[in-house]
C-alpha cells in the first residue's frame, strides 16, 4: 500500500515507500504519523510475532550529534516503559 504523504512547506512531501519494506527484523506495514524528527511506522516483528512502532529518523537530523543524542534518549525511554496496555 502507498500513499502519498505531504506536509505543506516542509520536505516531507514523498511518496512513502518504506511501507511493504523490510528494515532488519521488522516488516513496515504502515505510516502512523510522522514529526520535525522521525517518521514513525507500525511493523512487523515475524520472530517475535509482535507488532511494534517503528521510528525512523530524518537523515538531516542523523547527522547533527545533538539530534542524535536527544533521538536515543527517547529510545531509551520509550523501551523503560512496562505497562499491560503498551504493546
Amino acid at each position: 500500500m502507498r500513499r502519498q504523504a505531504v506536509c505543506r512547506g516542509c520536505e516531507w512531501r514523498v511518496v512513502v515507500k518504506m511501507i511493504g519494506k523490510t528494515l532488519g527484523k521488522y516488516k513496515i506495514v504502515d505510516l502512523l504519523g510522522r514529526g520535525g524528527m522521525a517518521e514513525v511506522y507500525r511493523a512487523y516483528q515475524a520472530n517475535l510475532d509482535r507488532n511494534v512502532a517503528l521510528k525512523l529518523i530524518k537523515t538531516a537530523i542523523a547527522d547533527s550529534p545533538d539530534s542524535r543524542a536527544h533521538f536515543e534518549r527517547e529510545a531509551k525511554s520509550a523501551a523503560a516503559l512496562r505497562h499491560p496496555n503498551i504493546v
